[in-house]
């Protein structure tokens, strides 16, 4: 075909489609039925389009000699719909429903080609791997109608989430089990369940690992390609492609999960590491492609199904009947079965009855299913009767989905009340229509008096205000409890964080490192409050105060070989986390006196003020504890959220003289260079100074006061430089050795086993009894800040002393004053107390104050 005639028939399709979707609202019909029909009528009239005129004619004719073929659907077609679907999604809400998604996904698909190919096998002249194969090919489903549905009549979004999540993973599974049965008809092997197993578990889990793989470089190539949206957005396009067929060409895994994993990633990531605007183009250009893809795979799809219903025989019809009832009840069976039996066995969340009831109904079949038995005709090793069997039987199947469950999926969500707010949402929708509607009827009529307007005028703008007021009474919410009402204002808060963090992103105000860590945080916070209202709020803060599992790998590092980089690393990171939390927390505290109060009222406002004021208080102590112990990087962080700051809103200030033609167009990008020129400095992100020098830390310690050089080189040999962290326990046995410790700043504390306390200060020392006396004495010791501690290691202890007899003698003294204090405590709770005071302290080594 020429190529001005491709390029003809495809801007007429473009065209023709264009027009649907409105078509379909009008209509009131699924957008991929009425593609269904239009397909069908256009795969019928361009066999008999002699009657047409000479353009129309030109344009069938041109449709008539499209070659179609199972590849085009598979490699050109196919990963644009799976990134598109997967870029869209919140990984957070799909990992929430993790279980019911990969059971629908994987145990469903198996049940139903299970089902249909021993059914099919045992009622028709056909083979069991034929049938199989069948019963994998119709096992896909297709969200596009379904979720194109929901949006329409509002449903809830997590039941958008299942099915949405359930359509991305069941195409690999489908495929894969419907390549595996193919091979045996080609080879002619017998079925082996284990093979099946382990061909399909090795493409599941090897695609996920390539595409997350594929994600994450790209997420690396962005910070390349940054500045220049085209070129991030066409990164994009060629990821969703070469995840595919990298994964299935070189790696012999699933294409299809390696490009929805691949999505998922990009679509995580890349909000924060490309520039937001940027990320809103890629957004609406993939929402773009995807309308394209999915909108011409149907019509190309339904365009052959007259061809491959052609020979339909009433054999094959009764079939198709069987078919279809055999794969509602073992997708019923699941619905029904297995995921009341996770929500029971807290594998995941429970998924109500009317959830449930959309799920089974909304298992509609669409272009895969046709695409996979198209690649079926096309295999000349497959017996032609088998061929005509998987493509008749497919395509009709389809079509009862499509025209039954698709037409009856909406009445079923009016039915079942899906597309209505909860009495809770229906409640705060009432009262912030109330307090909205007054707030506006006072702006109104303020622009009436300036602008001279008559009152005849004012007053039909004001009945329409009444009619907009009228049945919502001005206190509904007063009918919600009290902790409902208080559920509701944290989860008001908990999104208008995540806005906050995201706005402080779009103003580059923190970097994507940064970005990606407080929106994870605060989407778990979201989640947390949703659940668990005030009580998982608390849960949820009392969490992210803790120390990440980064900074307490880092930690662990650090005590065993005394690397300090990486947890330089981590502490820097907590130290920027805290202070745009700290700052986040006082601009939520305003939000709700000022926009959450008029809505709850004054009573459940405190409560939420409360809590928040306790977050806030947890962050000012952590940032306090920081800041005390390096005051210089707490400037720096201060000076640098400023600057931030004022980038921000010199940007902004430009921008809006733009809008109102204040300035043209070339000032403004100049106007920006210079800003970027200004700011450049911001760019270089600072590191917490960690740097524990055992030479500096020695000197701090009092023992070591006037040792001369060759005496302190001894010691800066032997001694091991250790930060710990407020909290963090101080361990003095390591392995099969003992270790002790001076304090050369901060403070620690030892837990006795006697329930009193032990506070140690700079100058002290702890664990020196077992390397000593040989005493098993081992206290819990936490450090209560940031201490800089000097370990001594078993096997340089006694090295060291033998060289330092005055040292050895101060650690001596101590540690039998302090085995002496221990027996005489000891014979005190037995009652064989004896009648003699304490030994006193020794003036040449400071010992622990005890303190119950």
């Amino acid at each position: 075909m020429k190529i001005g005639l491709l390029v003809f028939g495809l801007a007429g399709l473009l065209a023709l489609i264009s027009f649907m979707p409105p078509l379909a609202g009008r209509l009131r019909l699924p957008y991929s039925v009425l593609l269904a029909i239009v397909g069908f009528v256009l795969g019928v009239v361009i066999h008999v389009h002699g009657w047409a005129p000479g353009v129309v004619a030109d344009f069938l004719d041109t449709l008539q000699h499209f070659e179609i073929s199972s590849e085009t659907f598979l490699y050109v077609f196919l990963p644009v719909l799976l990134f598109e679907t997967a870029l869209a999604m919140n990984i957070r809400r799909l990992l929430d429903d993790i279980s019911p998604i990969l059971v629908m996904a994987i145990v469903a698909v198996v049940a139903c080609t299970v089902a249909v190919g021993f059914t099919l096998a045992a009622i028709s002249p056909y083979g069991l791997v034929v049938c199989l194969m069948l019963g994998a090919i119709v096992a896909t489903t297709d969200p596009v109608a379904v979720v194109g549905i929901f949006r329409e009549v509002g449903a809830p979004r997590r039941l958008t989430t299942l099915v949405e999540g359930e359509s991305l993973f069941n195409d690999a599974a489908s495929i894969a089990l419907y390549s595996v049965l193919l091979s045996m008809l080609y080879t002619g092997g017998t079925l082996s369940v284990t093979e099946v197993a382990r061909s399909f578990l090795f493409g599941f889990v090897g695609g996920g690992v390539a595409g997350f793989v594929m994600g994450r470089l790209t997420g690396f190539l962005f910070r390349w390609l940054r500045g220049w949206p085209a070129a991030e957005v066409t990164l994009t396009v060629a990821i969703a492609y070469l995840t595919f067929f990298v994964a299935e060409h070189y790696l012999g895994v699933s294409g299809v999960v390696a490009t929805v994993v691949a999505g998922l990633v990009v679509g995580s990531t890349g909000r924060t590491r490309m520039s937001p605007t940027t990320f809103e183009q890629l957004e609406g250009a993939w929402s773009q492609f995807g309308f394209w893809a999915n909108s011409l795979i149907f019509i190309f799809a339904a365009m052959l199904i007259p061809r491959m219903m052609a020979e339909i025989t009433w054999m094959e019809v009764l079939l198709i009947l069987v078919v279809f009832i055999v794969t509602l009840c073992a997708r019923a069976v699941i619905v029904y079965g297995l995921l009341p039996l996770l929500g029971r066995l807290r594998l995941s969340t429970q998924v109500s009855r009317s959830y449930r009831v959309v799920m089974l109904v909304g298992g509609l079949r669409g272009a895969v299913s046709l695409a996979l038995a198209l690649a079926v005709t096309e295999q000349p090793a497959v017996p032609h009767e088998a061929r005509q069997f998987i493509a008749v039987a497919t395509t009709g199947f389809v079509l009862m989905t499509l025209f039954i469950n698709g037409l009856t999926l909406r009445p079923l969500i009016y039915r079942l009340g899906l597309n209505q707010l909860g009495p809770v949402d229906r409640t705060l929708r009432d009262q912030a229509q109330v307090v909205e509607l007054d707030a506006l009827r006072l702006k109104i009529d303020e622009i009436a008096r300036n602008e001279h307007i008559g009152q005849e005028v004012m007053d039909r703008l004001h009945a329409v205000f009444d009619a907009g007021q009228a049945g919502v009474g001005a206190g509904q919410v007063r009918q919600l409890a009290e902790e409902q009402k208080v559920a509701v204002g944290m989860s008001i808060l908990a999104g208008r964080e995540e806005e906050m963090f995201f706005e402080t992103l779009k103003a580059q105000v923190v970097d994507w490192r940064t970005a990606e860590s407080l929106l994870a945080r605060a989407e778990r916070l979201g989640d947390a409050v949703r659940t668990g209202g005030l009580a998982g709020f608390e849960a949820a803060i009392e969490r992210d105060m803790r120390y990440s599992l980064g900074l307490r790998a880092a930690l662990w590092l650090h005590f065993v070989t005394g690397w300090q980089f990486w947890l330089g690393r981590e502490l820097t990171q907590r130290f920027t986390n805290l202070m745009c939390k700290w700052a986040v927390a006082g601009r939520l505290i305003r939000f709700a006196r000022a926009d959450v109060q008029p809505l709850l009222g004054p009573e459940v406002t405190d409560i939420i003020i409360a809590a928040h004021e306790r977050r806030l208080t947890l962050l000012e102590g952590a940032l306090q504890a920081l800041a005390l112990q390096y005051p210089s990087y707490a400037q720096y962080l201060q000076e640098e959220y400023l600057a931030r700051m004022a980038r921000a809103m010199e940007r902004m200030r430009y921008r809006d003289m733009l809008k109102q033609n204040l300035i043209s167009g070339e000032t403004y990008a100049d106007l920006i260079h210079q800003v970027d020129m200004r700011w450049q400095y911001l760019e270089k992100t600072g590191e917490l100074d960690i740097t524990l020098s055992a030479e500096a830390l020695i000197r701090r310690v009092p023992w070591f006061e006037g040792a001369d050089a060759a005496t302190l080189k001894a010691v800066q040999r032997v001694l091991k430089p250790r930060l710990a962290v407020p909290g963090q326990e101080i361990h003095t046995r390591l392995g099969r050795s003992h270790a002790m410790y001076f304090v050369a700043s901060g403070a620690v504390v030892l837990d006795l086993d006697d329930g009193t306390t032990a506070e140690l200060g700079s100058g002290q020392i702890f664990g020196e009894m077992a390397l000593v006396l040989g005493h098993d004495f081992q206290p819990k010791v936490h450090s209560l800040g940031y201490s800089r501690l000097l370990m001594l290691h078993e096997r340089d202890f006694k090295r060291l002393l033998q060289n330092l007899p005055d040292l050895r003698e101060k650690i001596d003294t101590i540690a039998a004053q302090r085995l002496r204090a221990v027996e005489v405590w000891q014979q005190f709770q037995s009652g064989e107390r004896q009648h003699e005071p304490l030994p006193p302290l020794e003036p040449e080594g400071p010992a622990p104050q005890s303190s119950s």
